[in-house]
C-alpha cells in the first residue's frame, strides 16, 4: 500500500515483470533456441550440412543452455515483493540505496491508455543501466513532485525505452 509524508515516499514494487506466456511461445522460444544450438555446431555450405568440429561455437551453445535454465526457473516462482522508498538522501530499493550524487535525472511516464505508469531513474554511471519503476497505485503528479526537489527530470521521455517495449513484446 502506498505510503507517503513529508520526508518520504514508500510504495512496493514487484522484484520483476511476470509475464504470461502461452504454449505457443514455449514451442516458438525451443525451436529459437535449438536451431541456436543447431547453428553452434554446423553450418549450411553449398546446400549441404557441415559440421564444425572444433570450430564449433560452444561457448554460444553454453550460454543458449544456461538461458533456457535461467528462464524456466524463473518461471516456476513468482517475483518478490520489494519496499521502494524516494527520501531526501537517495532511492532505497530492497536493501540497495542509490544516493542523488549517483543519479543523473529522473522521469515520470504516465500514459492511462497503454497501461504506462513508471519512474525512470538515468545514473550518471554509463556502466549502470537504467532503473525502470512500476508507480502502481502512487500518484505520478506527487512522486514528481517530490523528486524535482533533489533531480532535474527528463521531460524528453515521452514513451517506455525501446529495450522496455521489446521485452513487453517478446514477454522477456
Amino acid at each position: 500500500m502506498p505510503e507517503n509524508n513529508a520526508q518520504y515516499l514508500r510504495w512496493q514494487v514487484a522484484e520483476y515483470k511476470k509475464h504470461e506466456r502461452s504454449r505457443n511461445w514455449y514451442i516458438l522460444a525451443g525451436l529459437f533456441a535449438l536451431i541456436c544450438l543447431f547453428f553452434s555446431f554446423f553450418t549450411i555450405s553449398g546446400w549441404r550440412i557441415v559440421f564444425l568440429g572444433l570450430g564449433s561455437n560452444f561457448l554460444f551453445a553454453l550460454i543458449i543452455i544456461l538461458s533456457a535454465i535461467v528462464m524456466i526457473i524463473n518461471d516456476s516462482q513468482n517475483p518478490l515483493m520489494v519496499d521502494f522508498e524516494i527520501g531526501p538522501e537517495g532511492v532505497k530499493i530492497g536493501r540497495r540505496f542509490y544516493d542523488y550524487d549517483e543519479l543523473k535525472n529522473f522521469s515520470v511516464l504516465y500514459k492511462p491508455k497503454d497501461s504506462v505508469k513508471n519512474l525512470y531513474f538515468e545514473f550518471k554511471s554509463f556502466a549502470h543501466p537504467r532503473l525502470s519503476v512500476p508507480l502502481r497505485r502512487m500518484d505520478a503528479l506527487t512522486v514528481r513532485n517530490f523528486l524535482v526537489r533533489y533531480l532535474d527530470e527528463d521531460l524528453t521521455r515521452t514513451d517506455p525505452p525501446l529495450s522496455e517495449q521489446l521485452t513487453k513484446l517478446f514477454k522477456l
